[in-house]
């Protein structure tokens, strides 16, 4: 089953899609991770990341950390006819909630995004590893 989310950001703002079961069975993965402007105004630049844990918005994408799930940067300039995007997300699957931010390298315009999540049914060791780790990442203390 394919579940479906969207929502718009403000600039330095984060969204929460509340995935979380009590037992952890149903996991996820993202198969269409999409961004957009919300009018037509020129030269602006937003960084769309989604992640396992709520963070500060930030421009700044790092492709090593294991808490990232996607990241999108959306641009639109005079001499583009439209806005244009590049969009990178991983096929990992996970059980917990997750958190979309938005933060503008260039302009502070608000920011449309659309989000396709696979259900996948998880067995019991499938589900104790993805909650375990899960755990782990919010006992570590982060860089």
């Amino acid at each position: 089953m394919i579940k479906t989310y969207r929502g718009m950001l403000a600039n330095d703002t984060e969204d929460r899609i509340r995935l979380k079961t009590n037992r952890g069975d149903i996991g996820y993965r993202i198969v269409k991770f999409q961004v957009m402007g919300i009018n037509e105004d020129k030269n602006y630049e937003t960084v769309v990341q989604i992640n396992k844990i709520s963070i500060t918005p930030t421009d700044s994408v790092d492709f090593t950390d294991g808490d990232l799930l996607a990241a999108a940067l959306y641009g639109d300039t005079d001499s583009l006819d439209q806005g244009s995007s590049t969009i990178i997300f991983d096929h990992e699957i996970f059980n917990q909630d997750i958190f979309v931010s938005a933060k503008a390298t260039a302009g502070t315009t608000a920011i449309n995004y659309y989000l396709e999540l696979e259900q996948v049914k998880l067995n019991e060791n499938q589900s104790t590893m993805a909650t375990l780790q899960s755990l782990r990442r919010l006992a570590l203390p982060r860089n």
